[in-house]
């Protein structure tokens, strides 16, 4: 298992990559957020430490976008509002940077312990309207092109809407089943996911068959596409 290792300063970036091997990882480190996301499909990460500064609520969200694993984020001023912003936003823990090395190696492992659920594999193959869905190669065979390899957060989306066919799901209701966090589920981010999904299984994205957009509602899978 692997982490990544989000940080500015060096001094603190050493202490950092020392707590995580010893918790068991192999780390590898930076302070380009996004070039990590952009190498992510290639070299995703068991769990991600986000101590960049800067605008934390917006890291964690733009990490968000890419990956439901867990992750740390270390502030220095760390208040309530503050705490309760990057929880939302979909931190699983935040530690101030004051935290002792042996109490973050244990909640680093209590995370990995707890990290997960039922994995995509252990699911059954899909097969409605034209698209299969294979969780155990996490690919996406339609009728039509394009079709091919998803990212993990697309998959669960399509899989999630799949099961739910006909359903209107909100953005709230969408957050908790693809992202695994309740609370109020953030529109830009799930409207990005559709929208990078749309082009990866619709024929036609600008004309959506599959992924349907409700106003003022949320989003379905089409009950009527055959």
């Amino acid at each position: 298992m692997y982490a990544l290792l989000l940080a500015r300063n060096p001094d603190e970036k050493a202490v950092l990559s020392l707590v995580l091997q010893r918790a068991g990882l192999a780390v590898t480190a930076g302070d380009n957020l996004e070039r990590a996301m952009r190498i992510w499909p290639e070299r995703p990460a068991d769990l991600i430490l986000l101590a960049l500064g800067g605008d934390m609520p917006a890291h964690v969200r733009r990490i968000r976008t890419e990956t439901t694993v867990p992750m740390i984020v270390m502030a220095g001023q760390l208040n309530e509002e503050f705490h309760y912003e990057l929880l939302e936003a979909g931190a699983d823990l935040v530690i101030p940077r004051s935290v002792c090395a042996r109490l973050l190696i244990a909640q680093v492992r209590a995370l990995l312990r707890r990290a997960g659920g039922m994995p995509l594999s252990n699911l059954p193959t899909m097969n409605l309207a034209g698209l299969t869905l294979d969780p155990g190669s996490r690919t996406v065979q339609v009728r039509q092109p394009p079709g091919g390899a998803t990212g993990h957060l697309d998959f669960r989306l399509l899989y999630t809407l799949m099961i739910h066919r006909g359903q209107v799901l909100p953005s709230e209701a969408i957050v908790e089943q693809v992202w695994g966090y309740s609370g109020q589920g953030d529109k830009d981010l799930v409207r990005g996911l559709v929208r990078r999904l749309r082009t990866k299984v619709e024929p036609d994205p600008s004309k959506p068959r599959y992924i349907l957009t409700v106003p003022g509602l949320g989003y379905a899978f089409n009950q009527d596409v055959k």
